[in-house]
């Protein structure tokens, strides 16, 4: 009698379906519970302030002045020299929602005429409620 050469082997696999369906809702938890943060193409040193009292809300619109003034409402450059095209540009991108919160981010070295000017601006279309983003000074711990 020969009983083990008539049977046939048995091939061995590795069922890969649920592994699959493990990486998928991994992948999910991923992307759903990822922050996501604001980048920008402009790299700016923000100025320091203390870190009391801060308005946690996230501002609506956002102005960039980087270092050698130049202006960016949004993601978009500003193209034009001087406070009109400044005001055409916040204009197109905020229309008439005049109340809403203005962060300007200018540049530590940024030159003072230029937050001036992007400040002119936004009160001239009607903007009231403006901010200018620092970072934490390391000596204000209180």
């Amino acid at each position: 009698m020969r009983i083990g050469s008539d049977r046939r082997q048995d091939d061995f696999e590795i069922n890969v379906i649920s592994l699959i369906d493990v990486l998928l809702t991994l992948l999910m938890f991923f992307v759903l519970t990822t922050t996501f943060v604001q980048h920008s193409r402009l790299q700016v040193t923000l100025p320091q302030a203390s870190a009391a009292d801060r308005d946690l809300h996230a501002p609506a619109l956002t102005m960039m002045i980087d270092r050698d003034g130049r202006y960016y409402v949004g993601s978009d450059e500003v193209m034009g020299e001087g406070i009109d095209p400044l005001k055409q540009a916040i204009a197109r991108v905020a229309g008439d929602d005049h109340d809403r919160p203005v962060t300007i981010r200018a540049d530590a070295m940024t030159p003072h005429q230029s937050v001036v000017t992007a400040m002119d601006a936004l009160g001239q279309l009607g903007f009231s409620h403006l901010s200018i983003a620092t970072t934490p000074s390391q000596g204000a711990a209180r």
